[in-house]
């Protein structure tokens, strides 16, 4: 395997790895600034409001985009190893 084909692989993990987490992290950092600035309006700094529902809307999304992120990994993973026979041969 030559140093282009290693980059190239490891450039695609990258590529997955944000684009799996990315829904879920969006998700996460909307809620928390909602929350943050519900906190500074009302003047509430209560550290399990902002933990619960950040964890609670992780949850969720995941459940919600589970489907989706499995497709886009089996793929990726198929194209990979689809991939790396034909570097082999």
């Amino acid at each position: 395997m030559s140093q282009i084909e290693f980059l190239t692989v490891l450039q695609t993990a990258l590529i997955l790895i944000l684009e799996l987490a990315g829904p879920v992290l969006l998700t996460t950092m909307v809620v928390g600034l909602v929350i943050g600035v519900f906190q500074s309006v009302t003047q509430i700094q209560e550290a399990t409001l902002t933990f619960v529902p950040k964890i609670l809307a992780g949850i969720l999304t995941v459940m919600f985009t589970a489907p989706w992120m499995l497709d886009v990994y089996i793929n990726a993973v198929n194209e990979l190893f689809a991939n790396l026979v034909m570097s082999i041969k």
